[in-house]
């Protein structure tokens, strides 16, 4: 069973059609002790990282989530904003302390030509950088995803960043580290190349946590 986070601040009804649509089964949770009992935990969200973490943290979220992902190993997707929270730090409208379970600091997007706006709206190329366990594709034949941002990781440890896209330069699109992955796309928006991405991260919570050719 993967545990939904109910951060009551966005993409949580899309979000579980698209694990419905994979055939997952999942659950919405209320309370922080609803995640002892969860294969594996999902942070979705969309909006400001400073509204996203006091949630977490108003809830007695953040601790819990530290605990089983650091503690208890149990694999962890972060979509979007959920991706951002992952993090240690945001400085979107002031500094923000994150759940740290990724190095690296949450930045606006910094456009390099007349064409990129921020926010980053619409469909995008994503690369993959090294081998992922969630992600399919490869740099001469990357996929593509919807994507609604302004603001992006900037991993602490390259090794971190499973994909990028282009976009004022190379910027994180995937992240993996063991069990914590996180997604800056709306794979429940991004059409089958999307659902891939759910899917293959539920085959990767049943299979143990072994990278899926």
């Amino acid at each position: 069973m993967l545990a939904v986070i109910n951060m009551k601040v966005g993409n949580l009804r899309s979000v579980l059609e698209g694990f419905a649509r994979v055939g997952a089964t999942t659950r919405v949770v209320e309370s922080s002790r609803d995640l002892e009992s969860a294969e594996a935990i999902v942070v979705p969200g969309v909006g400001a990282f400073g509204d996203g973490i006091a949630q977490l943290v108003r809830h007695g979220w953040a601790d819990v989530i530290r605990r089983e992902v650091l503690d208890k190993h149990k694999p962890i997707l972060g979509i979007c904003l959920g991706m951002q929270l992952l993090a240690d730090e945001s400085d979107e409208h002031g500094s923000h302390r994150g759940l740290g379970l990724i190095r690296g600091k949450v930045l606006r997007l910094q456009p390099s030509t007349a064409t990129e706006r921020v926010p980053n709206m619409g469909w995008c190329d994503v690369t993959p950088v090294s081998r992922s366990s969630v992600l399919l594709g490869s740099a001469s034949r990357p996929r593509t995803y919807y994507f609604a941002h302004s603001y992006a990781v900037s991993c602490g440890d390259a090794g971190d960043v499973a994909a990028t896209l282009d976009y004022g330069g190379p910027t994180t699109a995937v992240i993996e580290r063991g069990n914590v992955f996180g997604v800056q796309f709306h794979p429940e928006k991004s059409q089958d190349a999307g659902l891939d991405v759910l899917d293959r991260f539920v085959r990767h919570v049943a299979d143990g946590g072994r990278v899926r050719s």
